[in-house]
């Protein structure tokens, strides 16, 4: 056993146990990410990150209990402790999905939709990735969409050479075309930021969801950010899902819609091909 005293005396400051060993885990792009063995025979996984933005562990924090309010919903692991450098969550031990397993996380999922937000967007600001994430409200999913995911990002991957004028054009046009591309549903209780990677499946089965961007919005936000990357067993996922709570009509088109965001995001953060597929994707709805 290993044991990383200044990371397990931070650890031991939060929690109500002692830190009996330490070992890095693999993934992540922003924070670094620690098992931690504790006295009281529990494990957990301490992220830290220094210097923090302000507020990014906390927000992080807020978002996870939020979801972990819906009745019915997505398991989300316990916040044991949370401050500026760092937080602490329950280990989740890695499994094997079924596609059993699969379809109860998309029933889950539509239970954690269904289960709402005040208005599109959040009374407070967050962040994807290292990049701040403007929150507040606007009345409409499409305004929504358009001013606080589209535009600002459109605009710094324009600033960063990642998307060209042209292509920052293709974005606006799409913009421009929202209010009758996109369905208006009363708004959802979104993770935000539902890539594969933040969902990790448990060894029963059980699917759980970290790293969230929260806030409320569109429903189809999240099943798109599934489709981005390639979620395990998506199709029994989008079955459980619909099981619960049907899609409208349309839905398979507007998934490349809801990716412009999430494609937008990576041209900021690491330019290469991003800002050319974000284009070309934003063309098709022109």
């Amino acid at each position: 056993m290993t044991r990383q005293p200044g990371l397990a005396r931070r650890a031991e400051a939060l929690l109500d146990a002692a830190v009996v060993s330490t070992a890095p885990v693999a993934g992540g792009d922003v924070a670094t990410a620690t098992k931690l063995r504790l006295s009281n025979g529990t494990t957990a996984l301490m992220k830290t990150l220094s210097p923090a933005p302000v507020g990014f562990f906390e927000q992080e924090a807020h978002g996870l209990r939020w979801l972990a309010e819906a009745a019915g919903g997505v398991h989300v692991p316990d916040v044991l402790a949370v401050d500026a450098d760092c937080l602490i969550l329950a280990w989740v031990e890695p499994g094997r999905p079924t596609a059993d397993d699969a379809a109860a996380f998309g029933r889950r999922l539509a239970a954690t939709h269904a289960a709402g937000a005040p208005a599109h967007g959040a009374d407070h600001d967050g962040f994807i990735g290292r990049l701040p994430l403007p929150h507040r409200t606007a009345p409409t999913w499409a305004e929504f969409y358009a001013v606080r995911r589209l535009l600002p990002y459109a605009k710094l991957a324009r600033d960063r050479g990642a998307l060209s004028a042209d292509d920052a054009a293709a974005v606006e046009a799409v913009v421009r075309r929202l209010p009758a591309l996109v369905p208006e549903e009363p708004p959802a209780r979104l993770h935000g930021d539902l890539w594969n990677g933040n969902v990790l499946w448990g060894l029963e089965g059980r699917a759980s969801v970290v790293d969230p961007a929260a806030h409320g919005g569109h429903r189809e936000v999240d099943l798109a950010m599934l489709a981005l990357f390639g979620l395990q067993n998506l199709p029994r996922v989008l079955d459980g899902y619909q099981e619960v709570a049907p899609l409208a009509d349309g839905w398979e088109d507007r998934v490349g819609l809801f990716q412009l965001f999430p494609l937008l995001v990576h041209a900021c953060l690491f330019g290469g091909g991003y800002g050319a597929r974000t284009a070309a994707l934003a063309r098709s709805y022109a």
